[in-house]
């Protein structure tokens, strides 16, 4: 008979995996594990309420648009809310960036931290009433400022925080993560060291380690994009999917797949490999994707688990945000293909 109980006794949580992260760090004050586990709060709120969109009446179109020109949902309505509210009762924000707000949320000064977070509440949202996955993007940054070598906090100033707080290069991000809600809800991780996945457990209402350390293969076998404008793709891009469908090595083509919610193709590139690209064209010559709280924290992960994320001519990190709503070209994946991609780029630039 066998002594293995069907209940693990010893089970590593999310919450309980960030406090122990946090605990390792010297000098930690607790505040990014407050703001993380108030970001759970708001995702399980989201899977609840994306589970329960048919039913309670929120699938459709709200009326509005935001203001980066997309009609805005009654999910993407609630999701923004939620998670506004719970970052800011976190006491650790002072500044909010969401796809859905024109400007800035500045939070409340009895309710301030140190902490700028971006993120997109729903991505993917044309999608919810179709039953497609959707998901969740966020990225922290350390609001700071420096005099000299000396780095003061906010709270050790006068200096109120603005929009221009949120305007960092990836580079600088402490934490960033998606949560994909599919056929489970997901929240894929990172606070720099590596990429870790967590399930949610819908009995016990909490996120649970799947996958640690998570690493992309160097090469895959699957290519992600739209190409039903493939009319308006510069001639890199032409080449580049030319040699995929049709590879001049004999060897086989590439699979397309596309489900049109960034996480979700994302998700399944950092799982399988491959590549998944936004690139810019002719319609969307400064590409379409959100620097700040789409690209960033993506490209975040993906470097953390080994791949490249580029605009095609410089690594998306490395991008300084000139405004908050600022979109860049976005080509992401495994290192060998992403760099194939990067190597047309290149011999088209020597040829024009």
């Amino acid at each position: 008979m066998s002594d293995k109980s069907p209940f693990e006794t010893d089970m590593l949580t999310l919450t309980r995996f960030v406090m122990e992260k946090g605990r390792r760090v010297k000098g930690a004050t607790g505040e990014l594990t407050q703001l993380l586990n108030s970001m759970l709060t708001a995702i399980k709120a989201i899977s609840a309420a994306v589970r329960k969109a048919g039913l309670a009446h929120m699938f459709g179109i709200a009326g509005t648009v935001n203001v980066t020109g997309d009609e805005v949902k009654k999910l993407d309505i609630l999701s923004n809310s939620l998670v506004i509210n719970m970052l800011q009762s976190s006491y650790s924000t002072c500044v909010l960036v969401t796809e859905e707000n024109k400007e800035a949320i500045i939070t409340p000064k009895d309710k301030r931290g140190k902490y700028v977070v971006c993120f997109d509440p729903l991505d993917g949202s044309s999608n919810i009433d179709c039953l497609a996955p959707i998901g969740t993007i966020f990225a922290i940054y350390k609001k700071n400022l420096t005099f000299g070598s000396m780095v003061i906090f906010p709270q050790e100033t006068d200096d109120e925080p603005s929009e221009k707080d949120a305007l960092q290069p990836g580079r600088k991000i402490v934490a960033a993560g998606y949560a994909l809600y599919g056929s489970a809800t997901l929240v894929a991780l990172s606070t720099g060291q590596g990429v870790d996945c967590f399930m949610l457990d819908p009995g016990l209402g909490e996120f649970i380690l799947v996958d640690r350390d998570v690493k992309i293969k160097k090469k895959g076998k699957v290519y992600s994009l739209n190409e039903g404008y493939a009319k308006y793709f510069d001639p890199a891009m032409t080449e580049y999917l030319q040699k995929k469908k049709f590879p001049e090595d004999g060897s086989s083509p590439y699979g397309a797949r596309y489900v049109g919610s960034m996480v979700a193709d994302v998700h399944r590139t950092l799982m399988y490999g491959g590549i998944f690209m936004y690139p810019a064209n002719q319609k969307s010559p400064k590409g379409k994707l959100r620097l700040l709280y789409e690209c960033n924290p993506i490209a975040f992960i993906i470097e953390q688990a080994g791949g490249i994320a580029t605009t095609g001519t410089e690594a998306v990190l490395d991008v300084k945000p000139e405004n908050i709503h600022q979109r860049v070209p976005f080509i992401v994946g495994s290192p060998d293909d992403v760099q194939e991609y990067l190597a047309c780029v290149q011999k088209h630039q020597k040829s024009s």
